[in-house]
Protein backbone atom coordinates (compact mmCIF):
# COMPACT_ATOMS: atom_id res chain seq x y z
CA UNK A 1 0.00 0.00 0.00
CA UNK A 2 1.44 3.38 -1.11
CA UNK A 3 1.59 6.51 0.92
CA UNK A 4 -1.18 8.11 -0.91
CA UNK A 5 -3.62 4.89 -0.38
CA UNK A 6 -2.53 5.21 3.46
CA UNK A 7 -3.91 8.71 3.21
CA UNK A 8 -7.17 7.88 1.38
CA UNK A 9 -7.81 5.19 4.20
CA UNK A 10 -6.89 7.28 7.02
CA UNK A 11 -9.75 10.16 5.56
CA UNK A 12 -11.97 7.69 5.12
CA UNK A 13 -11.75 6.65 9.11
CA UNK A 14 -11.73 9.80 10.11
CA UNK A 15 -15.17 10.28 7.91
CA UNK A 16 -16.64 7.71 10.25
CA UNK A 17 -15.47 9.09 12.88
CA UNK A 18 -17.97 11.61 14.23
CA UNK A 19 -17.19 13.87 17.15
CA UNK A 20 -13.81 12.42 17.08
CA UNK A 21 -13.31 13.06 13.53
CA UNK A 22 -11.59 16.26 14.24
CA UNK A 23 -9.42 15.31 17.04
CA UNK A 24 -8.15 12.58 14.85
CA UNK A 25 -7.53 14.27 11.91
CA UNK A 26 -5.65 16.72 13.27
CA UNK A 27 -3.12 14.07 15.32
CA UNK A 28 -2.80 12.40 11.65
CA UNK A 29 -1.88 15.73 10.13
CA UNK A 30 0.71 16.24 13.09
CA UNK A 31 2.31 13.16 11.81
CA UNK A 32 2.43 13.93 8.59
CA UNK A 33 4.19 16.69 9.10
CA UNK A 34 6.61 15.49 11.45
CA UNK A 35 7.24 12.47 9.18
CA UNK A 36 8.04 14.24 5.95
CA UNK A 37 4.40 13.31 4.77
CA UNK A 38 3.07 15.88 1.75
CA UNK A 39 -0.09 17.47 3.27
CA UNK A 40 -1.99 18.28 0.26
CA UNK A 41 -4.04 15.38 -0.31
CA UNK A 42 -4.99 15.78 3.83
CA UNK A 43 -6.05 18.92 3.10
CA UNK A 44 -7.82 18.55 0.09
CA UNK A 45 -9.77 15.34 2.16
CA UNK A 46 -10.77 18.68 4.93
CA UNK A 47 -12.63 20.37 2.05
CA UNK A 48 -14.33 16.87 1.22
CA UNK A 49 -15.01 15.87 4.76
CA UNK A 50 -15.64 18.92 6.66
CA UNK A 51 -16.05 21.90 4.25
CA UNK A 52 -14.45 25.25 3.32
CA UNK A 53 -15.08 26.81 7.01
CA UNK A 54 -14.03 23.93 9.59
CA UNK A 55 -11.65 22.36 7.10
CA UNK A 56 -9.73 25.24 7.24
CA UNK A 57 -9.44 25.65 11.21
CA UNK A 58 -8.95 22.07 11.08
CA UNK A 59 -5.80 21.84 8.54
CA UNK A 60 -4.66 25.07 10.28
CA UNK A 61 -4.63 23.68 13.64
CA UNK A 62 -3.08 20.55 12.57
CA UNK A 63 -0.56 22.03 10.12
CA UNK A 64 0.85 24.87 12.76
CA UNK A 65 1.03 22.09 15.44
CA UNK A 66 2.86 20.09 13.62
CA UNK A 67 4.95 22.27 12.08
CA UNK A 68 5.58 23.74 15.57
CA UNK A 69 6.94 20.05 16.64
CA UNK A 70 9.11 19.85 14.09
CA UNK A 71 10.73 22.82 14.93
CA UNK A 72 10.79 22.23 18.33
CA UNK A 73 12.84 18.72 17.50
CA UNK A 74 14.93 20.13 15.03
CA UNK A 75 16.31 22.91 17.44
CA UNK A 76 16.69 20.60 20.63
CA UNK A 77 16.57 17.02 19.80
CA UNK A 78 17.69 16.18 16.21
CA UNK A 79 20.25 19.67 15.51
CA UNK A 80 23.18 17.89 14.06
CA UNK A 81 20.99 15.17 11.89
CA UNK A 82 19.34 18.29 10.38
CA UNK A 83 22.51 20.09 9.82
CA UNK A 84 24.28 17.42 8.23
CA UNK A 85 20.78 17.27 5.65
CA UNK A 86 21.05 20.45 5.06
CA UNK A 87 24.96 21.36 4.75
CA UNK A 88 25.33 21.29 0.70
CA UNK A 89 21.25 22.99 0.20
CA UNK A 90 22.78 26.64 -0.97
CA UNK A 91 18.72 27.36 -0.61
CA UNK A 92 18.53 26.95 3.15
CA UNK A 93 22.05 29.13 3.14
CA UNK A 94 20.28 31.72 1.77
CA UNK A 95 17.23 32.02 4.00
CA UNK A 96 19.20 31.48 6.87
CA UNK A 97 21.53 34.78 6.86
CA UNK A 98 17.75 36.05 5.66
CA UNK A 99 16.34 35.04 9.17
CA UNK A 100 19.31 36.54 10.97
CA UNK A 101 18.08 39.82 9.14
CA UNK A 102 14.39 39.75 9.05
CA UNK A 103 13.19 37.31 11.28
CA UNK A 104 10.06 36.45 10.77
CA UNK A 105 9.09 38.28 7.74
CA UNK A 106 11.60 35.70 5.74
CA UNK A 107 9.61 32.54 7.58
CA UNK A 108 5.90 34.21 6.40
CA UNK A 109 7.14 34.64 3.26
CA UNK A 110 8.41 30.99 2.16
CA UNK A 111 5.24 29.78 3.93
CA UNK A 112 3.01 31.88 1.03
CA UNK A 113 5.42 30.18 -1.15
CA UNK A 114 4.28 26.98 -2.79
CA UNK A 115 7.71 26.21 -3.86
CA UNK A 116 9.48 25.97 -0.22
CA UNK A 117 10.04 22.28 0.57
CA UNK A 118 7.42 22.99 3.95
CA UNK A 119 8.31 20.09 5.61
CA UNK A 120 11.92 20.23 5.68
CA UNK A 121 11.94 24.15 6.63
CA UNK A 122 10.11 23.51 9.33
CA UNK A 123 13.24 21.57 10.66
CA UNK A 124 15.67 23.67 9.21
CA UNK A 125 14.17 26.84 11.01
CA UNK A 126 15.02 25.24 14.23
CA UNK A 127 18.70 26.18 13.31
CA UNK A 128 18.11 29.57 12.91
CA UNK A 129 18.15 32.03 15.65
CA UNK A 130 14.01 32.75 15.26
CA UNK A 131 12.27 32.68 18.09
CA UNK A 132 9.55 30.19 18.88
CA UNK A 133 6.78 32.76 19.41
CA UNK A 134 7.84 34.45 15.93
CA UNK A 135 8.16 31.38 13.96
CA UNK A 136 4.91 30.11 15.14
CA UNK A 137 2.86 33.17 14.36
CA UNK A 138 4.14 33.60 11.43
CA UNK A 139 4.31 30.10 9.80
CA UNK A 140 0.14 29.91 11.02
CA UNK A 141 -0.81 33.33 9.08
CA UNK A 142 1.61 32.42 5.93
CA UNK A 143 0.13 29.24 5.81
CA UNK A 144 -3.58 30.50 5.65
CA UNK A 145 -4.12 31.16 1.81
CA UNK A 146 -2.42 27.92 0.64
CA UNK A 147 -4.64 26.05 3.24
CA UNK A 148 -7.85 28.14 2.59
CA UNK A 149 -7.04 27.32 -1.09
CA UNK A 150 -6.60 23.37 -1.06
CA UNK A 151 -9.32 22.77 1.06
CA UNK A 152 -11.96 24.72 -0.97
CA UNK A 153 -10.88 22.59 -3.51
CA UNK A 154 -11.29 19.31 -1.98
CA UNK A 155 -14.69 21.33 -0.79
CA UNK A 156 -15.34 20.83 -4.76
CA UNK A 157 -14.33 17.60 -5.86
CA UNK A 158 -17.18 16.42 -3.22
CA UNK A 159 -15.97 12.46 -2.86
CA UNK A 160 -12.54 11.17 -1.11
CA UNK A 161 -12.83 8.49 -3.80
CA UNK A 162 -12.12 11.18 -5.95
CA UNK A 163 -8.90 12.64 -4.51
CA UNK A 164 -5.91 11.96 -6.25
CA UNK A 165 -7.49 11.09 -9.39
CA UNK A 166 -6.53 12.98 -13.00
CA UNK A 167 -8.90 14.28 -15.33
CA UNK A 168 -10.29 17.22 -12.99
CA UNK A 169 -10.36 20.20 -14.96
CA UNK A 170 -8.96 23.48 -12.64
CA UNK A 171 -11.28 26.22 -11.57
CA UNK A 172 -10.30 29.73 -12.54
CA UNK A 173 -10.44 30.49 -8.76
CA UNK A 174 -6.93 27.59 -8.78
CA UNK A 175 -5.63 29.14 -11.45
CA UNK A 176 -5.64 32.88 -9.95
CA UNK A 177 -4.26 31.09 -6.98
CA UNK A 178 -1.33 29.29 -8.80
CA UNK A 179 -0.57 32.32 -10.75
CA UNK A 180 -0.23 34.23 -7.09
CA UNK A 181 2.05 31.88 -5.55
CA UNK A 182 4.19 31.77 -8.65
CA UNK A 183 4.89 35.30 -8.43
CA UNK A 184 5.26 35.40 -5.10
CA UNK A 185 7.50 32.56 -5.37
CA UNK A 186 9.94 34.71 -7.46
CA UNK A 187 9.46 37.76 -5.41
CA UNK A 188 10.13 36.02 -2.25
CA UNK A 189 13.22 34.38 -3.75
CA UNK A 190 14.82 37.89 -5.02
CA UNK A 191 14.23 39.27 -1.41
CA UNK A 192 15.63 36.24 0.41
CA UNK A 193 18.43 36.40 -2.70
CA UNK A 194 19.31 40.37 -2.13
CA UNK A 195 18.97 40.00 1.96
CA UNK A 196 21.34 37.05 2.48
CA UNK A 197 23.58 38.61 0.21
CA UNK A 198 23.93 41.97 1.67
CA UNK A 199 24.33 40.26 4.87
CA UNK A 200 27.44 38.24 3.28
CA UNK A 201 29.17 41.17 2.27
CA UNK A 202 28.59 42.74 5.76
CA UNK A 203 30.52 39.80 7.24
CA UNK A 204 33.37 40.04 4.47
CA UNK A 205 33.71 44.29 5.56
Amino acid sequence: MGVQDLLKNLLDWVANLGFWGPVAFIIIYNLATILFVPGSLLTLGAGVIFGIVWGSIYVSIGSVIGATFAFLIGRYFARNWVAKKLENHEQFKAIDQAVSQEGWKIVGLTRLSPIFPFNLLNYAFGLTNISLKDYFLASWIGMLPGTILYVYVGSLIGSLAQLGMGGRSRTTVEWLFYGIGLIITVIVTIYITKISQNALNQKIK
